[in-house]
């Protein structure tokens, strides 16, 4: 089985596969994106991305990451961080939505979401770890793995996550970290 964790971003797009099957079980990559070029307007500032160039990138972006991950048996996505305070927020909203409905569409996918104090529970055992604290873990916990970036950490943890579900984990953790899974609201 293919589980596929979805860490969400405009910039930087985390994607961790895990084959349970696979002598080398999990892997991980980016999908990275611009943001389109601004124009001047009337007095030299500059404007905002019209409103067809931000459709273009969010559909570009989510035609990205459903076509490297089209295969999977389930896909394991952090849910949005509503009290984020970093730009973008509704465009980051509409790449979420977008997703989950080429995924719905789609009709063969089965999708989790977890809460991102979730992800940060079952990387350290805190919900309310620091980005750079569930980094750590993971390059210690899945020394085998290729991870460069918290993107790439946090999309491993849904994977993971997702592993466990299906029963087949690829990781040994405490019951602190696991209380994590009881949360996440499991497809059947």
């Amino acid at each position: 089985m293919i589980v596929v964790g979805l860490d969400l971003s405009l910039t930087s797009t985390g994607i961790a596969r895990i084959n349970t099957t696979s002598l080398t079980p999990a892997t991980v990559t980016r999908i990275t994106s611009k943001a389109p070029p601004t124009e001047r307007g009337p007095k030299g500032k500059p404007l905002p991305p019209t409103l067809q160039q931000r459709t273009n990138r969010l559909t570009t972006l989510r035609d990205q990451i459903v076509q490297v991950s089209n295969d999977a048996d389930l896909f394991v996505i952090e849910t949005p961080a509503y009290s984020s305070k970093t730009g973008s927020t509704h465009d980051r909203s509409g790449l979420w939505w977008l997703v989950i409905e080429k995924l719905d569409y789609c009709g063969r996918y089965d999708v989790a979401e977890v809460t991102t104090g979730g992800r940060m529970k079952y990387a350290t055992g805190k919900g309310n770890a620091s980005k750079d604290a569930v980094l750590a873990a993971v390059v210690r916990r899945y020394a085998d793995v290729d991870v460069t970036g918290n993107d790439e950490a946090d999309a491993l943890i849904l994977a993971a996550m997702g592993a466990r579900h299906l029963g087949a984990p690829i990781d040994d953790l405490p019951k602190t970290h696991l209380a994590a899974m009881d949360a996440v609201r499991w497809p059947n």
